[in-house]
């Protein structure tokens, strides 16, 4: 039995409480036809709004609150229940940014929005697109064909904006998901702060969605807990104090992540065992859930190969079972599945499979990762919160 319970899996909520139930609550807030909280919110909060605001800390999990509290009293304070509402709920799976910040938009999960993977093989031509580095090969309007949450609520009346780095503005993942927005660019948490605030007097009806990265990044580089992630929790968290302060009557803010993490104890490097890539035509995915697309004839190979090299520290699995276990949602529409591996790989604990060709070298030495399926990289917070 595995001593901290934050490594033990986690099923994603679909249907009732993950990051791809959020926006339709907004949207029904909003009156948008079609949006439903279902079972996730019915929080008082959004009785009656004109407007809502959705910020997005990335890498912020909802079992990294109690450590994130050394560095804001905010925090403290939402963490203990005293300010607005605070529940748990799920990423989608994987565990990582464009899975989630796709279902987020999207309102949908991934086995019907179709950005399935960190990295996937796009199967009528072999290539791979890593979807935060995406240039627009293939076609983000076909690649992801379902409409945003953005698109459905503009049709309403409803004025969308999406406050984030202009760096992020022309990429193939914002033409995939975050169609029907106006583009609001800053960078800073103070620009964020200022502009989310501006873009909620827009309209008579409006829609914000927010994103900083900054714990994320702090969580790669230097690792959970480290005196880089408590600057940048303080600095994200002075965000919220800015929106809790000047948010207007008629509005809501929303707070989530995309995913926790985990503080790496072990790799394996695919570059240092090339027996890992006999009979394996592509890896992709990322170092917490690897996709492993195989050669014909070669699975039993591969799979014999990958668990002498895992040792249990990983589960390989075929793509049926992975999405009858509903890791992908309830739907998964037959143009997607062919995205996932033949086989996928799910690390366990605080073990990841690292060095494979096409990513930076940087990736490999990352200390903070998610992707997988631990409590840790799975519970994300939803706080909701309302001028009294």
């Amino acid at each position: 039995m595995r001593s901290n319970p934050h490594l033990e899996p986690l099923r994603p909520a679909y249907g009732t409480g993950t990051l791809a139930d959020v926006m339709p609550a907004a949207l029904a807030a909003l009156g948008v036809p079609g949006g439903t909280d279902g079972a996730l919110l019915g929080r008082s909060e959004l009785e009656g709004v004109r407007s809502v605001a959705v910020l997005l800390l990335d890498g912020f999990g909802y079992h990294l609150l109690r450590q994130a509290a050394q560095a804001s009293a905010t925090v403290e304070a939402v963490h203990n229940g005293e300010i607005g509402t605070l529940a748990p709920i799920t990423a989608t799976v994987p565990s990582s940014t464009p899975i989630s910040l796709a279902s987020l938009a999207c309102g949908i999960p991934p086995g019907q929005h179709g950005i399935i993977g960190f990295t996937l093989r796009v199967p009528d031509t072999g290539d791979l697109v890593t979807h935060i580095r995406w240039d627009g090969n293939p076609e983000p309007e076909t690649w992801q064909r379902a409409p945003t949450c953005f698109e459905r609520a503009a049709a309403d009346g409803v004025v969308c904006s999406v406050v984030s780095d202009g760096a992020f503005r022309d990429t193939g993942l914002t033409r995939a998901i975050y169609r029907g927005a106006d583009w609001l660019p800053a960078a800073t948490p103070t620009e964020v702060a200022a502009e989310t605030v501006g873009a909620l007097a827009r309209g008579d009806r409006n829609l914000v969605y927010a994103y900083l990265p900054n714990v994320d990044t702090a969580g790669h580089f230097y690792g959970i807990g480290s005196a880089e992630w408590l600057d940048a929790v303080a600095a994200v968290a002075k965000t919220v104090d800015d929106l809790i302060a000047y948010l207007p009557k008629d509005a809501a803010l929303m707070v989530t992540a995309d995913h926790g993490m985990v503080n790496l104890t072990e790799r394996l490097h695919v570059d240092e065992h090339p027996e890992l890539l006999a009979g394996v035509e592509a890896i992709a995915g990322d170092g917490r859930i690897r996709y492993l697309h195989t050669e014909n004839g070669a699975r039993e190979d591969v799979v014999a190969a990958w668990s002498a090299a895992v040792a249990g520290r990983a589960e390989i699995i075929g793509r049926d079972e992975a999405i009858d276990r509903g890791w992908f949602g309830p739907e998964v529409t037959d143009a997607n599945r062919a995205r996932v591996g033949d086989l996928v790989v799910a690390c366990r604990d605080t073990f990841a499979i690292v060095g494979v060709e096409g990513e930076p070298p940087h990736v490999a030495r990352l200390i903070g990762q998610h992707g997988g399926l631990t409590a840790a990289e799975m519970a994300v917070p939803l706080w909701s919160y309302r001028t009294g």
